[in-house]
């Protein structure tokens, strides 16, 4: 396959998966299923890099309320997205959240989006398993930005399919850190 052809298939690939999270971020989500302490340890129990290769335990964010973001650099409601998240994680960071974002892209592709747009909070990559992962947590439509909020006792509390706006999330963090 030569490089043009290649990069329309990459490009086409694009626009389907951003117009599938829009589409899909549109849907609601089945009601939540009775959270347990247990939701948060599968987290913990997975092993995740940053883009440069260091180990960033989830367990070093426990008794903190965690937002979790799966997402990839191609989607485009995920980057969308980000700089609010970004700027919502330096605001409630001081009143225990921590935001983690956890790529199903490829090191090489974050590393690139991080040179493009600052982002306040790590970002994993989580691969293949990261899709199942989601999936596991409440993400049967398979698509993204796909954002799951864990208590401090590691309970799913909020999960959302699509783009979060700032302001909705600014209030649901809020009414968690008061």
């Amino acid at each position: 396959m030569n490089a043009w052809t290649r990069r329309g298939l990459i490009a086409a690939v694009s626009a389907s998966a951003g117009l599938a999270g829009i589409w899909f971020g549109q849907s609601r989500l089945p009601a939540l299923t009775p959270a347990t302490a247990g939701d948060a340890e599968r987290l913990e129990a997975m092993k995740l890099a940053d883009a440069e290769g260091r180990p960033m335990p989830f367990s070093a964010w426990r008794d903190r309320v965690r937002v979790v973001n799966f997402w990839a650099t191609w989607c485009a409601p995920c980057r969308e997205e980000m700089p609010a998240f970004s700027r919502l994680s330096e605001k409630y960071a001081a009143r225990g959240v921590q935001f983690v974002g956890i790529s199903i892209d490829n090191a090489d592709n974050v590393r690139r989006y991080l040179q493009e747009e600052r982002i306040a909070y790590p970002l994993l990559i989580g691969g293949a398993d990261a899709i199942q992962l989601s999936a596991d947590l409440g993400n049967t439509q398979q698509a993204m930005p796909f954002t799951v909020i864990f208590s401090r006792d590691g309970k799913i509390v909020e999960r959302k399919l699509g783009a979060y706006k700032e302001a909705e999330l600014d209030a649901i963090l809020q009414a968690r850190t008061q």
